[in-house]
């Protein structure tokens, strides 16, 4: 079983930056490919960003690709998604996800969640 626990919303002005971070509960953290989806009110869960267990290849969705960066580093059990440049309609409760199969943008891929974390996004 691993735990995850997000960490790093908040409220901010649009064009502003956070950085949210998910700390894993396991040992074998590095074999885990490692997600973010987002949930808006009323909205189906959405896919953010992943990154490969060994390779730390990144994976963006078209939403928010070259505005979000995600990384691990792997020796402190911890993911983080940098989101620079942020517009009102990324307010969302972010949630990261954990898995050791090579899964991708599909949430239900993913056995471990997190209990999530809340972006506001002010305009």
């Amino acid at each position: 079983q691993v735990q995850l626990v997000e960490s790093g919303g908040g409220t901010v002005q649009a064009g502003g930056s956070l950085r949210l971070s998910c700390a894993a509960s396991t040992r074998t953290f590095s074999t885990y490919t490692m997600a973010w989806f987002r949930q808006a009110p009323g909205k189906e869960r959405e896919y953010v960003a992943h990154i490969s267990a060994r390779s730390g290849r990144t994976y963006y969705a078209d939403s928010v690709k070259g505005r979000f960066a995600i990384s691990r580093v792997n020796a402190q059990n911890t993911m983080y998604l940098q989101m620079n440049s942020l517009k009102p309609e990324d307010t969302a409760v972010y949630y990261c996800a954990a898995d050791q199969a090579r899964s991708g943008s599909i949430w239900s891929q993913y056995d471990y969640w997190g209990q999530g974390t809340q972006v506001t996004v002010s305009s």
